[in-house]
């Protein structure tokens, strides 16, 4: 997964392709968990990138996009927000592929 760099970077990939934003921080026990999955999930939904954005590094872009908790997934298509799976509570492999299904 690809980690976000700057604002810029941010905006180019929202307004390109199919774009899922993956809020984390380095502290989070909850971002630890779904980290040994998620090259799985990525591979499943090899038609998205994933992007991985440090809500700490970001936290104007995290209010901005109203990120109530972490991990949480933000999904944006050619700039049109196609989805967002946005919460306090840990995310299982199964709950992640679900809602990226549904998109």
């Amino acid at each position: 997964m690809d980690k976000l760099k700057d604002l810029d970077q941010f905006k180019e990939l929202r307004d390109s392709g199919k774009t899922v934003f993956v809020f984390m921080t380095s502290w989070c026990p909850d971002c630890h968990y779904i980290r040994p999955f998620m090259p799985e999930v990525e591979n499943k939904f090899a038609d998205f990138r994933f992007v991985e954005i440090d809500r700490d590094d970001f936290g104007t872009l995290g209010e901005a996009l109203q990120i109530s908790g972490i991990p949480s997934f933000v999904v944006y298509a050619e700039g049109e927000l196609l989805g967002r799976f946005v919460s306090r509570n840990r995310k299982t492999q199964k709950e992640i592929e679900a809602f990226l299904g549904e998109l």
